[in-house]
Protein backbone atom coordinates (compact mmCIF):
# COMPACT_ATOMS: atom_id res chain seq x y z
CA UNK A 1 0.00 0.00 0.00
CA UNK A 2 2.88 2.49 0.74
CA UNK A 3 4.20 1.97 -3.10
CA UNK A 4 0.35 2.70 -4.63
CA UNK A 5 0.50 6.05 -1.90
CA UNK A 6 3.48 7.27 -4.42
CA UNK A 7 1.61 7.04 -7.20
CA UNK A 8 -2.01 7.99 -6.45
CA UNK A 9 -2.46 9.88 -9.40
CA UNK A 10 -0.36 7.19 -11.87
CA UNK A 11 -2.35 4.06 -13.62
CA UNK A 12 -0.72 1.31 -11.40
CA UNK A 13 -3.49 -1.49 -12.95
CA UNK A 14 -4.99 -1.92 -16.46
CA UNK A 15 -7.45 -4.59 -17.80
CA UNK A 16 -9.59 -4.96 -20.97
CA UNK A 17 -13.41 -4.70 -20.85
CA UNK A 18 -15.56 -4.28 -23.42
CA UNK A 19 -12.50 -4.48 -26.04
CA UNK A 20 -11.53 -1.49 -24.42
CA UNK A 21 -8.36 -1.12 -21.92
CA UNK A 22 -9.37 0.24 -18.98
CA UNK A 23 -7.03 2.62 -16.14
CA UNK A 24 -7.20 2.20 -12.39
CA UNK A 25 -4.84 4.77 -10.53
CA UNK A 26 -3.27 4.11 -7.54
CA UNK A 27 -6.00 6.28 -5.86
CA UNK A 28 -8.88 4.51 -7.05
CA UNK A 29 -7.06 1.13 -6.04
CA UNK A 30 -6.69 2.47 -2.86
CA UNK A 31 -10.42 3.02 -2.36
CA UNK A 32 -11.46 0.26 -3.33
CA UNK A 33 -8.99 -1.67 -1.01
CA UNK A 34 -9.93 0.51 1.81
CA UNK A 35 -14.10 0.12 1.09
CA UNK A 36 -13.51 -3.99 0.57
CA UNK A 37 -11.46 -3.94 4.22
CA UNK A 38 -14.05 -1.74 5.83
CA UNK A 39 -16.95 -3.92 4.57
CA UNK A 40 -15.50 -7.38 5.53
CA UNK A 41 -14.69 -5.70 8.96
CA UNK A 42 -18.62 -5.18 8.94
CA UNK A 43 -19.41 -9.05 8.17
CA UNK A 44 -17.71 -9.37 11.17
CA UNK A 45 -14.26 -10.37 9.65
CA UNK A 46 -11.67 -10.37 12.27
CA UNK A 47 -7.71 -10.60 12.53
CA UNK A 48 -7.26 -14.40 11.36
CA UNK A 49 -10.27 -15.09 9.85
CA UNK A 50 -10.19 -17.45 6.62
CA UNK A 51 -11.53 -15.70 3.43
CA UNK A 52 -11.81 -17.45 0.54
CA UNK A 53 -10.88 -16.73 -3.74
CA UNK A 54 -12.17 -18.45 -6.43
CA UNK A 55 -12.08 -16.98 -9.17
CA UNK A 56 -10.21 -16.18 -12.53
CA UNK A 57 -7.19 -13.78 -12.56
CA UNK A 58 -8.59 -10.30 -12.79
CA UNK A 59 -7.88 -7.15 -11.27
CA UNK A 60 -10.74 -7.82 -8.50
CA UNK A 61 -8.83 -10.93 -7.48
CA UNK A 62 -5.58 -8.91 -6.08
CA UNK A 63 -8.02 -5.91 -5.16
CA UNK A 64 -9.76 -7.92 -3.02
CA UNK A 65 -6.66 -10.23 -1.53
CA UNK A 66 -4.92 -6.46 -0.68
CA UNK A 67 -8.57 -5.75 0.88
CA UNK A 68 -8.60 -8.92 3.08
CA UNK A 69 -4.80 -8.50 4.11
CA UNK A 70 -5.31 -4.75 5.19
CA UNK A 71 -8.37 -6.40 7.23
CA UNK A 72 -6.60 -8.37 9.58
CA UNK A 73 -7.82 -11.38 7.51
CA UNK A 74 -6.31 -14.76 5.97
CA UNK A 75 -6.67 -15.01 1.98
CA UNK A 76 -7.58 -18.68 0.92
CA UNK A 77 -7.33 -18.96 -2.97
CA UNK A 78 -8.47 -21.58 -4.51
CA UNK A 79 -8.33 -22.87 -8.47
CA UNK A 80 -10.91 -22.22 -10.28
CA UNK A 81 -10.16 -25.63 -12.11
CA UNK A 82 -9.81 -27.21 -8.85
CA UNK A 83 -11.75 -30.62 -8.48
CA UNK A 84 -15.29 -29.91 -6.77
CA UNK A 85 -14.33 -32.10 -3.64
CA UNK A 86 -11.07 -30.85 -3.27
CA UNK A 87 -13.37 -27.02 -2.85
CA UNK A 88 -15.67 -28.57 -0.32
CA UNK A 89 -12.21 -29.80 1.57
CA UNK A 90 -10.61 -26.69 1.94
CA UNK A 91 -14.13 -24.71 2.30
CA UNK A 92 -14.39 -27.00 5.47
CA UNK A 93 -11.02 -27.03 6.33
CA UNK A 94 -9.99 -23.65 6.50
CA UNK A 95 -13.72 -22.69 7.78
CA UNK A 96 -13.56 -19.77 5.57
CA UNK A 97 -16.29 -16.96 7.05
CA UNK A 98 -16.53 -15.09 3.23
CA UNK A 99 -16.13 -16.59 -0.47
CA UNK A 100 -15.38 -14.31 -2.99
CA UNK A 101 -16.43 -16.32 -6.74
CA UNK A 102 -15.75 -15.08 -10.12
CA UNK A 103 -19.29 -15.47 -11.50
CA UNK A 104 -22.88 -17.80 -11.79
CA UNK A 105 -21.04 -20.00 -14.14
CA UNK A 106 -18.65 -21.08 -11.43
CA UNK A 107 -21.03 -20.95 -8.29
CA UNK A 108 -23.11 -23.86 -10.42
CA UNK A 109 -20.15 -25.81 -10.91
CA UNK A 110 -19.17 -25.68 -6.85
CA UNK A 111 -22.31 -25.67 -5.47
CA UNK A 112 -22.58 -29.14 -4.34
CA UNK A 113 -19.33 -28.21 -2.34
CA UNK A 114 -21.18 -25.78 -0.34
CA UNK A 115 -24.01 -27.46 0.06
CA UNK A 116 -23.17 -29.83 2.93
CA UNK A 117 -21.58 -26.50 4.84
CA UNK A 118 -25.27 -25.64 5.49
CA UNK A 119 -25.16 -22.77 8.53
CA UNK A 120 -21.27 -23.12 8.21
CA UNK A 121 -20.96 -21.85 4.21
CA UNK A 122 -19.42 -18.81 3.76
CA UNK A 123 -20.96 -15.95 2.65
CA UNK A 124 -20.93 -15.26 -0.86
CA UNK A 125 -19.83 -12.58 -2.79
CA UNK A 126 -19.57 -12.17 -6.47
CA UNK A 127 -17.05 -10.59 -8.75
CA UNK A 128 -19.45 -10.39 -11.92
CA UNK A 129 -22.27 -7.63 -11.48
CA UNK A 130 -24.69 -9.99 -13.36
CA UNK A 131 -25.51 -12.11 -9.89
CA UNK A 132 -29.11 -13.33 -10.07
CA UNK A 133 -29.73 -12.57 -6.86
CA UNK A 134 -26.61 -12.85 -4.98
CA UNK A 135 -24.36 -9.59 -3.41
CA UNK A 136 -21.77 -8.14 -6.31
CA UNK A 137 -18.66 -6.97 -5.04
CA UNK A 138 -19.73 -3.28 -6.28
CA UNK A 139 -22.67 -3.91 -4.16
CA UNK A 140 -20.23 -5.46 -1.13
CA UNK A 141 -17.52 -2.25 -1.76
CA UNK A 142 -20.68 0.60 -1.29
CA UNK A 143 -21.31 -1.05 2.43
CA UNK A 144 -17.61 -0.18 3.22
CA UNK A 145 -18.26 3.37 1.60
CA UNK A 146 -21.20 3.52 4.67
CA UNK A 147 -18.10 2.18 7.39
CA UNK A 148 -15.74 4.89 6.40
CA UNK A 149 -18.03 7.81 6.15
CA UNK A 150 -19.09 6.37 9.95
CA UNK A 151 -15.43 5.55 10.81
CA UNK A 152 -12.65 7.23 9.08
CA UNK A 153 -10.15 5.86 11.16
CA UNK A 154 -11.18 2.67 11.19
CA UNK A 155 -8.84 1.55 7.90
CA UNK A 156 -6.02 2.79 9.35
CA UNK A 157 -6.20 1.35 12.75
CA UNK A 158 -6.80 -2.59 10.87
CA UNK A 159 -4.01 -2.03 8.78
CA UNK A 160 -1.77 -0.61 12.17
CA UNK A 161 -2.42 -3.85 13.79
CA UNK A 162 -0.41 -6.48 11.90
CA UNK A 163 2.66 -7.83 12.89
CA UNK A 164 4.72 -9.64 10.35
CA UNK A 165 4.63 -13.12 11.94
CA UNK A 166 0.73 -12.57 11.45
CA UNK A 167 -0.77 -15.04 9.19
CA UNK A 168 -1.38 -14.03 5.71
CA UNK A 169 -2.40 -16.59 3.65
CA UNK A 170 -3.15 -20.27 3.68
CA UNK A 171 -2.40 -21.47 0.14
CA UNK A 172 -3.33 -25.60 -0.38
CA UNK A 173 -1.18 -27.27 -2.69
CA UNK A 174 -2.98 -30.13 -4.56
CA UNK A 175 0.12 -32.42 -4.54
CA UNK A 176 -0.04 -35.51 -6.40
CA UNK A 177 -1.76 -37.63 -4.03
CA UNK A 178 -3.62 -37.01 -1.24
CA UNK A 179 -5.85 -34.07 -0.11
CA UNK A 180 -4.20 -30.82 -0.38
CA UNK A 181 -2.51 -29.31 2.98
CA UNK A 182 -2.82 -25.51 3.77
CA UNK A 183 0.56 -24.22 3.75
CA UNK A 184 0.73 -21.22 6.20
CA UNK A 185 2.91 -17.81 5.23
CA UNK A 186 2.74 -15.38 7.40
CA UNK A 187 3.53 -11.36 6.28
CA UNK A 188 6.81 -11.44 7.16
CA UNK A 189 7.00 -14.71 4.65
CA UNK A 190 5.36 -12.46 1.94
CA UNK A 191 7.13 -9.56 2.31
CA UNK A 192 10.81 -10.92 2.71
CA UNK A 193 10.53 -13.01 -0.74
CA UNK A 194 8.92 -10.05 -2.59
CA UNK A 195 11.62 -7.56 -1.67
CA UNK A 196 14.67 -10.11 -2.34
CA UNK A 197 13.13 -10.92 -5.49
CA UNK A 198 12.43 -7.65 -6.26
CA UNK A 199 16.41 -6.84 -6.12
CA UNK A 200 17.26 -10.23 -7.41
CA UNK A 201 15.20 -9.21 -10.58
CA UNK A 202 15.54 -5.29 -11.08
CA UNK A 203 12.65 -4.31 -11.94
CA UNK A 204 11.55 -0.28 -12.15
CA UNK A 205 8.63 2.03 -12.92
CA UNK A 206 9.33 2.12 -16.38
CA UNK A 207 8.51 -1.36 -16.90
CA UNK A 208 5.16 -2.96 -17.53
CA UNK A 209 4.49 -6.22 -16.92
CA UNK A 210 1.63 -8.62 -18.39
CA UNK A 211 -0.07 -10.95 -16.35
CA UNK A 212 -1.86 -14.27 -16.87
CA UNK A 213 -1.18 -17.27 -14.65
CA UNK A 214 -3.20 -17.82 -12.13
CA UNK A 215 -3.26 -15.77 -9.01
CA UNK A 216 -4.42 -18.79 -7.37
CA UNK A 217 -0.74 -19.69 -6.88
CA UNK A 218 2.05 -18.22 -4.91
CA UNK A 219 4.39 -17.43 -7.70
CA UNK A 220 2.03 -15.64 -10.14
CA UNK A 221 1.10 -13.83 -6.54
CA UNK A 222 4.14 -13.09 -4.94
CA UNK A 223 5.37 -11.39 -8.42
CA UNK A 224 2.70 -8.89 -8.52
CA UNK A 225 3.72 -7.92 -4.64
CA UNK A 226 7.09 -7.51 -5.53
CA UNK A 227 6.04 -5.66 -8.71
CA UNK A 228 3.72 -3.51 -7.37
CA UNK A 229 6.65 -2.51 -4.65
CA UNK A 230 9.22 -1.72 -7.37
CA UNK A 231 6.33 0.29 -9.34
CA UNK A 232 5.32 -1.73 -12.03
CA UNK A 233 2.50 -1.17 -14.16
CA UNK A 234 0.47 -4.51 -14.18
CA UNK A 235 -1.65 -5.06 -16.92
CA UNK A 236 -4.39 -8.22 -16.86
CA UNK A 237 -4.32 -10.48 -20.03
CA UNK A 238 -8.24 -11.73 -20.35
CA UNK A 239 -7.20 -15.21 -20.34
CA UNK A 240 -4.58 -17.73 -21.93
CA UNK A 241 -6.21 -17.73 -25.37
CA UNK A 242 -5.85 -13.93 -25.53
CA UNK A 243 -2.04 -13.49 -24.56
CA UNK A 244 -0.89 -13.39 -28.52
CA UNK A 245 -2.82 -10.33 -28.64
CA UNK A 246 -2.63 -8.85 -25.07
CA UNK A 247 1.31 -9.36 -25.87
CA UNK A 248 1.40 -7.12 -28.85
CA UNK A 249 -1.27 -4.49 -27.81
CA UNK A 250 0.41 -3.73 -24.20
CA UNK A 251 3.96 -4.04 -25.61
CA UNK A 252 5.21 -5.55 -22.00
CA UNK A 253 8.96 -5.21 -20.71
CA UNK A 254 8.18 -8.30 -18.19
CA UNK A 255 6.33 -11.51 -18.20
CA UNK A 256 6.08 -14.86 -16.23
CA UNK A 257 5.22 -17.86 -17.37
CA UNK A 258 5.55 -21.79 -17.13
CA UNK A 259 8.01 -23.66 -20.01
CA UNK A 260 4.81 -25.27 -21.62
CA UNK A 261 3.94 -21.12 -22.99
CA UNK A 262 7.21 -21.18 -24.93
CA UNK A 263 7.06 -25.25 -26.02
CA UNK A 264 3.83 -24.10 -27.73
CA UNK A 265 4.99 -20.86 -28.89
CA UNK A 266 8.50 -22.62 -30.76
CA UNK A 267 6.36 -25.55 -31.83
CA UNK A 268 3.60 -22.36 -33.44
CA UNK A 269 6.89 -21.06 -35.40
CA UNK A 270 8.27 -24.42 -36.34
CA UNK A 271 5.33 -25.12 -38.01
CA UNK A 272 4.44 -21.78 -40.01
CA UNK A 273 8.47 -22.22 -41.32
CA UNK A 274 7.52 -25.55 -42.41
CA UNK A 275 4.53 -24.56 -44.21
CA UNK A 276 7.55 -21.69 -46.00
CA UNK A 277 8.73 -22.14 -49.46
CA UNK A 278 12.13 -24.04 -49.41
CA UNK A 279 14.10 -20.94 -49.51
CA UNK A 280 12.78 -19.89 -46.53
CA UNK A 281 12.78 -22.99 -44.59
CA UNK A 282 16.53 -22.68 -45.37
CA UNK A 283 17.16 -19.36 -44.05
CA UNK A 284 15.24 -20.58 -40.73
CA UNK A 285 17.01 -23.68 -40.00
CA UNK A 286 20.51 -21.40 -40.82
CA UNK A 287 19.06 -18.91 -38.07
CA UNK A 288 18.24 -21.23 -35.84
CA UNK A 289 21.77 -23.36 -35.87
CA UNK A 290 23.65 -19.91 -36.32
CA UNK A 291 21.72 -18.18 -33.20
CA UNK A 292 22.29 -21.71 -31.11
CA UNK A 293 26.22 -21.30 -32.06
CA UNK A 294 26.57 -17.72 -30.44
CA UNK A 295 23.92 -18.33 -27.38
CA UNK A 296 25.96 -21.00 -26.50
CA UNK A 297 29.06 -19.39 -27.06
CA UNK A 298 27.99 -16.57 -24.45
CA UNK A 299 26.29 -19.03 -21.98
CA UNK A 300 29.79 -20.32 -21.60
CA UNK A 301 30.94 -16.67 -21.24
CA UNK A 302 32.99 -17.31 -24.41
CA UNK A 303 33.28 -14.47 -27.38
CA UNK A 304 31.40 -14.54 -30.48
CA UNK A 305 33.80 -14.21 -33.34
CA UNK A 306 33.10 -11.85 -35.88
CA UNK A 307 32.49 -13.82 -38.61
CA UNK A 308 29.26 -15.53 -36.38
CA UNK A 309 28.31 -12.53 -34.81
CA UNK A 310 27.64 -11.03 -38.73
CA UNK A 311 25.93 -13.68 -39.74
CA UNK A 312 23.39 -13.40 -36.75
CA UNK A 313 23.19 -10.02 -36.98
CA UNK A 314 21.99 -10.60 -40.79
CA UNK A 315 19.81 -13.84 -39.73
CA UNK A 316 18.33 -11.70 -36.27
CA UNK A 317 16.62 -9.13 -39.05
CA UNK A 318 15.56 -11.97 -41.28
CA UNK A 319 14.17 -14.57 -38.74
CA UNK A 320 14.24 -13.35 -35.25
CA UNK A 321 13.00 -10.02 -35.20
CA UNK A 322 9.90 -11.36 -35.91
CA UNK A 323 10.10 -13.34 -32.80
CA UNK A 324 10.41 -10.36 -30.73
CA UNK A 325 7.64 -8.67 -32.70
CA UNK A 326 5.30 -11.64 -31.29
CA UNK A 327 5.91 -11.30 -27.91
CA UNK A 328 4.80 -7.58 -27.92
CA UNK A 329 9.06 -5.68 -29.25
CA UNK A 330 9.69 -4.46 -25.91
CA UNK A 331 10.47 -7.72 -23.55
CA UNK A 332 13.73 -6.91 -21.58
CA UNK A 333 12.93 -10.67 -20.06
CA UNK A 334 10.44 -13.62 -19.40
CA UNK A 335 10.78 -15.10 -15.62
CA UNK A 336 10.11 -19.09 -16.13
CA UNK A 337 8.38 -20.95 -12.98
CA UNK A 338 6.61 -23.71 -12.42
CA UNK A 339 8.50 -26.57 -14.25
CA UNK A 340 11.77 -26.87 -15.42
CA UNK A 341 12.34 -25.01 -18.47
CA UNK A 342 14.54 -27.59 -21.02
CA UNK A 343 17.62 -26.02 -21.88
CA UNK A 344 17.46 -26.35 -25.35
CA UNK A 345 14.58 -24.29 -25.02
CA UNK A 346 16.31 -21.64 -23.46
CA UNK A 347 19.23 -21.67 -25.53
CA UNK A 348 17.06 -21.08 -28.57
CA UNK A 349 14.96 -18.16 -27.25
CA UNK A 350 17.95 -16.40 -25.99
CA UNK A 351 19.62 -16.70 -30.01
CA UNK A 352 16.49 -14.63 -30.75
CA UNK A 353 17.33 -12.11 -28.41
CA UNK A 354 14.46 -12.91 -26.01
CA UNK A 355 15.47 -13.90 -22.12
CA UNK A 356 14.06 -16.34 -20.33
CA UNK A 357 15.37 -16.62 -16.54
CA UNK A 358 14.54 -19.92 -14.95
CA UNK A 359 14.02 -20.09 -11.39
CA UNK A 360 12.80 -21.88 -8.47
CA UNK A 361 11.06 -21.88 -5.49
CA UNK A 362 7.72 -23.58 -3.41
CA UNK A 363 4.84 -22.72 -2.01
CA UNK A 364 6.23 -23.82 1.26
CA UNK A 365 9.15 -20.91 0.62
CA UNK A 366 6.78 -18.11 -0.68
CA UNK A 367 7.80 -19.63 -2.82
CA UNK A 368 10.68 -18.09 -4.83
CA UNK A 369 14.22 -19.58 -3.78
CA UNK A 370 16.69 -19.02 -6.78
CA UNK A 371 16.49 -17.49 -9.67
CA UNK A 372 18.69 -16.12 -12.69
CA UNK A 373 19.37 -12.41 -13.04
CA UNK A 374 19.45 -10.59 -16.58
CA UNK A 375 22.79 -10.24 -17.31
CA UNK A 376 23.80 -13.06 -15.56
CA UNK A 377 21.56 -16.06 -16.78
CA UNK A 378 23.38 -19.56 -16.91
CA UNK A 379 21.07 -21.97 -19.13
CA UNK A 380 19.85 -25.30 -17.52
CA UNK A 381 20.25 -23.73 -13.94
CA UNK A 382 17.64 -22.38 -11.70
CA UNK A 383 20.10 -19.14 -10.91
CA UNK A 384 22.08 -18.54 -7.51
CA UNK A 385 19.99 -17.96 -4.23
CA UNK A 386 17.85 -14.74 -4.08
CA UNK A 387 19.25 -12.26 -1.44
CA UNK A 388 19.21 -13.80 2.24
CA UNK A 389 18.44 -16.81 1.79
CA UNK A 390 20.56 -20.00 2.61
CA UNK A 391 20.55 -23.25 0.67
CA UNK A 392 22.78 -26.38 0.74
CA UNK A 393 22.76 -29.99 -0.52
CA UNK A 394 21.86 -33.02 1.72
CA UNK A 395 24.10 -36.07 1.72
CA UNK A 396 21.55 -37.50 -0.03
CA UNK A 397 21.61 -34.76 -2.86
CA UNK A 398 18.30 -33.27 -1.09
CA UNK A 399 18.35 -29.40 -1.47
CA UNK A 400 17.54 -27.59 2.21
CA UNK A 401 16.56 -24.27 2.49
CA UNK A 402 16.82 -21.57 5.45
CA UNK A 403 15.39 -18.05 5.49
CA UNK A 404 12.93 -15.98 6.60
CA UNK A 405 11.00 -17.05 3.21
CA UNK A 406 10.36 -20.67 4.92
CA UNK A 407 6.67 -20.96 5.71
CA UNK A 408 5.25 -21.52 9.50
CA UNK A 409 3.88 -24.88 8.56
CA UNK A 410 0.77 -26.82 7.61
CA UNK A 411 -2.37 -25.62 8.60
CA UNK A 412 -3.74 -28.42 11.05
CA UNK A 413 -0.70 -30.83 10.18
CA UNK A 414 1.83 -30.58 13.08
CA UNK A 415 3.01 -34.13 11.68
CA UNK A 416 3.78 -32.87 8.01
CA UNK A 417 5.73 -29.65 9.29
CA UNK A 418 7.68 -31.77 11.44
CA UNK A 419 8.51 -33.72 8.57
CA UNK A 420 9.21 -30.73 6.20
CA UNK A 421 10.60 -28.70 8.76
CA UNK A 422 13.28 -29.86 10.90
CA UNK A 423 16.05 -28.44 13.05
CA UNK A 424 19.84 -29.04 13.09
CA UNK A 425 23.52 -27.49 14.70
CA UNK A 426 23.19 -25.03 12.31
CA UNK A 427 19.49 -23.70 12.32
CA UNK A 428 16.04 -24.94 10.91
CA UNK A 429 16.16 -26.25 7.39
CA UNK A 430 12.77 -26.65 5.28
CA UNK A 431 13.50 -30.03 3.19
CA UNK A 432 12.40 -29.54 -0.69
CA UNK A 433 12.22 -32.76 -1.41
CA UNK A 434 13.85 -31.59 -4.84
CA UNK A 435 17.58 -33.22 -5.52
CA UNK A 436 20.13 -30.89 -6.45
CA UNK A 437 23.47 -29.75 -7.04
CA UNK A 438 25.51 -26.23 -6.65
CA UNK A 439 28.64 -25.25 -8.64
CA UNK A 440 31.24 -22.91 -7.42
CA UNK A 441 29.54 -19.85 -8.66
CA UNK A 442 26.35 -20.63 -6.47
CA UNK A 443 24.14 -21.49 -9.43
CA UNK A 444 22.11 -24.07 -8.53
CA UNK A 445 20.43 -27.12 -10.45
CA UNK A 446 17.08 -29.47 -9.78
CA UNK A 447 17.48 -33.21 -11.24
CA UNK A 448 14.40 -34.78 -9.97
CA UNK A 449 11.92 -35.04 -6.97
CA UNK A 450 13.45 -37.32 -4.35
CA UNK A 451 10.26 -38.82 -4.12
CA UNK A 452 10.27 -39.76 -8.20
CA UNK A 453 13.27 -41.20 -8.52
CA UNK A 454 13.28 -44.19 -10.14
CA UNK A 455 14.72 -47.33 -9.44
CA UNK A 456 14.96 -49.71 -12.21
CA UNK A 457 14.98 -53.81 -11.31
CA UNK A 458 18.80 -53.69 -11.55
CA UNK A 459 18.71 -51.38 -8.83
CA UNK A 460 19.88 -48.35 -10.41
CA UNK A 461 18.49 -44.96 -9.77
CA UNK A 462 17.39 -42.89 -13.05
CA UNK A 463 16.14 -39.30 -12.36
CA UNK A 464 12.55 -38.98 -14.44
CA UNK A 465 12.87 -35.08 -14.93
CA UNK A 466 16.43 -34.84 -16.12
CA UNK A 467 15.64 -37.15 -18.87
CA UNK A 468 12.02 -35.20 -19.39
CA UNK A 469 13.56 -32.10 -19.66
CA UNK A 470 15.50 -33.20 -22.75
CA UNK A 471 12.70 -34.63 -24.42
CA UNK A 472 10.56 -32.06 -23.81
CA UNK A 473 12.77 -29.97 -26.08
CA UNK A 474 12.04 -31.77 -29.25
CA UNK A 475 10.04 -29.01 -30.67
CA UNK A 476 7.00 -32.01 -31.93
CA UNK A 477 6.80 -33.30 -28.23
CA UNK A 478 4.16 -31.28 -26.68
CA UNK A 479 4.40 -33.63 -22.87
CA UNK A 480 6.55 -36.55 -22.06
CA UNK A 481 6.89 -38.83 -18.64
CA UNK A 482 9.43 -41.42 -18.53
CA UNK A 483 8.00 -44.27 -17.04
CA UNK A 484 10.51 -47.39 -15.62
CA UNK A 485 10.22 -48.32 -11.84
CA UNK A 486 11.00 -51.66 -11.29
CA UNK A 487 11.48 -52.01 -14.93
CA UNK A 488 14.53 -53.32 -17.15
CA UNK A 489 14.91 -49.79 -18.87
CA UNK A 490 13.02 -46.68 -18.95
CA UNK A 491 10.62 -45.69 -21.40
CA UNK A 492 8.93 -42.59 -22.17
CA UNK A 493 5.18 -42.13 -22.92
CA UNK A 494 4.94 -38.99 -24.83
CA UNK A 495 2.33 -36.66 -26.21
CA UNK A 496 2.71 -35.21 -29.51
CA UNK A 497 2.05 -31.66 -31.27
CA UNK A 498 -0.23 -33.01 -33.78
CA UNK A 499 -0.81 -29.92 -35.50
CA UNK A 500 3.08 -29.88 -36.08
CA UNK A 501 3.09 -33.84 -36.47
CA UNK A 502 0.28 -33.42 -39.15
CA UNK A 503 2.72 -31.17 -41.18
CA UNK A 504 5.32 -33.59 -41.00
CA UNK A 505 3.72 -36.57 -42.23
CA UNK A 506 2.22 -34.55 -44.71
CA UNK A 507 5.89 -33.78 -46.54
CA UNK A 508 7.17 -37.39 -45.51
CA UNK A 509 3.42 -38.20 -47.75
CA UNK A 510 2.16 -40.10 -44.96
CA UNK A 511 -1.81 -39.07 -46.18
CA UNK A 512 -3.55 -39.54 -42.88
CA UNK A 513 -4.44 -36.78 -39.89
CA UNK A 514 -6.07 -39.32 -37.69
CA UNK A 515 -4.25 -39.41 -34.56
CA UNK A 516 -4.54 -43.21 -33.43
CA UNK A 517 -3.12 -43.70 -36.96
CA UNK A 518 -0.08 -41.45 -36.68
CA UNK A 519 0.81 -42.16 -33.41
CA UNK A 520 0.70 -46.11 -34.00
CA UNK A 521 2.50 -45.58 -37.64
CA UNK A 522 6.11 -47.34 -37.84
CA UNK A 523 7.56 -44.50 -39.61
CA UNK A 524 6.13 -41.89 -36.82
CA UNK A 525 7.70 -44.10 -34.05
CA UNK A 526 10.73 -44.21 -35.89
CA UNK A 527 11.09 -40.64 -35.60
CA UNK A 528 10.51 -40.28 -32.73
CA UNK A 529 12.79 -42.78 -31.60
CA UNK A 530 15.50 -41.19 -33.42
CA UNK A 531 14.89 -37.58 -31.94
CA UNK A 532 14.79 -38.89 -28.28
CA UNK A 533 17.90 -41.02 -28.88
CA UNK A 534 19.69 -37.65 -30.30
CA UNK A 535 18.57 -35.25 -27.41
CA UNK A 536 19.91 -38.31 -24.69
CA UNK A 537 23.30 -39.65 -25.97
CA UNK A 538 24.75 -37.99 -23.76
CA UNK A 539 22.83 -39.51 -20.76
CA UNK A 540 24.48 -42.84 -18.81
CA UNK A 541 23.51 -46.37 -20.57
CA UNK A 542 20.59 -46.83 -17.61
CA UNK A 543 18.85 -43.72 -18.30
CA UNK A 544 18.86 -43.92 -21.78
CA UNK A 545 15.32 -44.67 -23.19
CA UNK A 546 14.63 -48.02 -24.81
CA UNK A 547 10.96 -47.76 -26.43
CA UNK A 548 8.33 -45.03 -26.62
CA UNK A 549 4.78 -45.11 -27.20
CA UNK A 550 2.61 -41.84 -28.46
CA UNK A 551 -0.34 -40.93 -26.47
CA UNK A 552 -3.63 -39.70 -28.69
CA UNK A 553 -4.71 -37.65 -25.77
CA UNK A 554 -3.17 -34.51 -23.86
CA UNK A 555 -2.73 -34.39 -20.08
CA UNK A 556 -5.27 -31.84 -18.77
CA UNK A 557 -6.22 -31.17 -15.52
CA UNK A 558 -10.15 -32.39 -15.92
CA UNK A 559 -8.41 -35.79 -17.33
CA UNK A 560 -6.92 -36.38 -14.11
CA UNK A 561 -3.44 -36.35 -15.22
CA UNK A 562 -2.25 -32.74 -13.83
CA UNK A 563 -2.50 -31.09 -10.75
CA UNK A 564 -3.95 -27.31 -11.30
CA UNK A 565 -0.77 -26.34 -11.01
CA UNK A 566 -0.13 -28.11 -14.01
CA UNK A 567 2.68 -30.66 -12.63
CA UNK A 568 1.79 -34.86 -13.88
CA UNK A 569 0.25 -36.99 -11.50
CA UNK A 570 2.60 -40.14 -12.04
CA UNK A 571 0.63 -42.86 -10.51
CA UNK A 572 -2.49 -41.50 -12.15
CA UNK A 573 -1.12 -41.75 -15.54
CA UNK A 574 0.87 -45.30 -15.02
CA UNK A 575 -2.28 -46.56 -13.30
CA UNK A 576 -4.31 -45.38 -16.63
CA UNK A 577 -2.05 -46.58 -19.40
CA UNK A 578 -1.21 -49.46 -17.69
CA UNK A 579 -1.62 -51.79 -20.37
CA UNK A 580 -0.31 -49.94 -23.13
CA UNK A 581 3.05 -49.54 -20.40
CA UNK A 582 2.85 -53.43 -19.89
CA UNK A 583 3.01 -53.89 -23.83
CA UNK A 584 6.43 -52.26 -24.02
CA UNK A 585 8.14 -54.34 -21.54
CA UNK A 586 7.81 -58.33 -22.81
CA UNK A 587 7.36 -60.37 -20.00
CA UNK A 588 11.08 -62.32 -20.64
CA UNK A 589 12.84 -58.31 -20.61
CA UNK A 590 10.49 -57.49 -17.06
CA UNK A 591 11.71 -60.44 -15.87
CA UNK A 592 15.65 -60.19 -15.74
CA UNK A 593 18.02 -59.15 -14.15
Amino acid sequence: MQATARRMEKVVMRYKRDKAWQDITGAQLMGRIRHIALALHERGVRKGDRVSILAESCPEWSITDYAILASGGVTVPIYPTQAVDQVAYILKNCEARVLFISNQKLLRRVQSALDPLKGDAPQLILFDEKSEGLETLDAFASKGVDVAARSPELFDTLVAQATPDDLATIIYTSGTTGEPKGVMLSHRNLVFDAVSSGKHLGPDINDVFLSFLPLSHVFERTVLYLLMNCDVQICYARGIETVAEDLKEIHPTIVTAVPRLFEKIYATINKRAADQPPMKQRIFQRAIKVGREVAVLKDQRKSVPFTLAIQHKVLDGLVFSKWREAVGGKIRFFVSGGAALPKELGLIFSAAGIEILQGYGLTETSPVVACNKPGNNRFGTIGQPIEGVKVKIAEDGELLVQGDLVMQGYYKLPEATAEMIKEYPDGIWLHTGDIGEMDAEGFLKITDRKKDLIKTNLGKYIAPQQIENLIGGIPLVEQVIIIGNQRKYPSALIVPNYDALKTYASSIALDTKDKTTLAKHPRILEFFKKKVDEVTRELAPHEKVKKIALLTDEFTIDGGELTPSLKIRRKFVEDKYRDLIDSLYPKNEALEG
